[in-house]
């Protein structure tokens, strides 16, 4: 087996990251490994770096996003083979090892959040998809307070006839939310700058709004006027979230917003926000519904699009740094990518 290396976050708020070997790893009984041909980057990466906010040991490796081929399976595995294309969230987050993150040359991976890939997607597009698709997942259908939808299928259930906003459309979370909440059977009504609504559409939703105008609220409000009120992802969080609990009190009355950020104290009576933490699905079933159930079947019929659009950055594990600069620089409707 090949050998291992790694971008290190050495210390706390060190730059840049320091490439240096690392450990071949086993999996566990429940695990797989895998050589990772492509990584992207998520704003918790950067955050992580920049500001330091969860207590890590020293020196760590960060990461979420992975795709690459199975070089190893653990004892229980059945799902999965060597040799497997595959996509997968790395839950070092959660596990606090080193095996399991995600900016390494090998990453070991939970089984229940890694789905196969076919043969005709790339690496570079398909590795957008995990940890977006698992924090919409988490609001989406994890039970209350989040919104405990019903979960999705391919081919798409029937429409239930209610319908869910997402604010924040083109995020990484939102295009996520958009496909899952409609192959579950849900109407979607999204906000996202002008410049995306087309592309968000194009996602599945039936109606986008431009968060930026001064209407916005009388704007949702007026769009939902007839129609039953699921609640509320909110990918952006903060005003975005004021926003959204505004929308559900003026809309139902009651209900529930759930939030990637939150950033709201004071809740009228009768409604709830809720942070996601993406990582909490592995451990309740959603995981596997939706890692291993829905996703496979639908990237294989295409009606699952790997979203948003990966922005390459380099090949090579040395790009990581620069990968992580650019997306906190900015980036929209986009992931920042790097090949291996």
């Amino acid at each position: 087996m090949s050998t291992n290396t790694a971008a290190y976050l050495t210390a706390a708020k060190a730059h840049p990251l320091e490439l240096k070997s690392a450990p071949t790893w086993t999996p566990g009984s429940n695990e797989i490994l895998i050589q990772n041909r492509a990584i992207a980057i998520n704003p918790i990466d950067g955050s992580l770096q920049r500001f330091a906010w969860l207590p890590l040991q020293y020196p760590t490796i960060l990461g979420q996003d992975v795709a690459g081929e199975v070089i190893a399976v653990g004892s229980n595995v059945t799902a999965f083979k060597t040799g497997d294309r595959v996509i997968g969230h790395a839950m070092a987050t959660a596990t606090k090892r080193h095996q399991d993150a995600g900016f390494q040359a090998q990453t070991v991976l939970d089984e229940r959040m890694v789905s196969r890939i076919p043969d005709d997607l790339s690496f570079e597009k398909a590795v957008v998809i995990p940890l977006g698709l698992s924090t919409a997942a988490c609001g989406l259908f994890q039970e209350a307070p989040f919104l405990g939808l019903q979960l999705p299928t391919e081919p798409a259930r029937k429409p239930t006839g209610k319908t869910i906003l997402i604010w924040g459309g083109a995020s990484s979370v939102g295009c996520n939310g958009i496909q899952l909440a409609k192959a579950a059977g849900y109407e979607v009504i999204a906000t996202a700058s002008a410049k995306n609504f087309e592309y968000v559409k194009s996602l599945g939703a039936s109606e986008v709004y431009d968060y930026k105008s001064e209407s916005i609220v009388d704007d949702l409000v007026k769009a939902f006027e007839g129609k039953t009120f699921a609640g509320v992802l909110d990918c952006i969080g903060f005003e975005a979230a004021k926003l959204s609990v505004e929308i559900v009190k003026r809309v139902a009355g009651k209900g529930a917003v759930v939030s990637t950020k939150g950033g709201v104290d004071d809740l009228p009576e009768g409604i709830t926000l809720s942070k996601i933490f993406g990582i909490t699905l592995r451990d309740n079933g959603v995981g596997k519904a939706v890692y291993g159930d829905y996703l496979p079947q639908a990237l294989t019929s295409g009606t699952f699009v790997p979203s948003p659009e990966p922005l390459v950055q380099g090949k090579g594990l040395e790009h990581i740094q620069a990968g992580v600069d650019r997306l906190m620089a900015g980036v929209s409707a986009a992931k920042v990518v790097v090949t291996l």
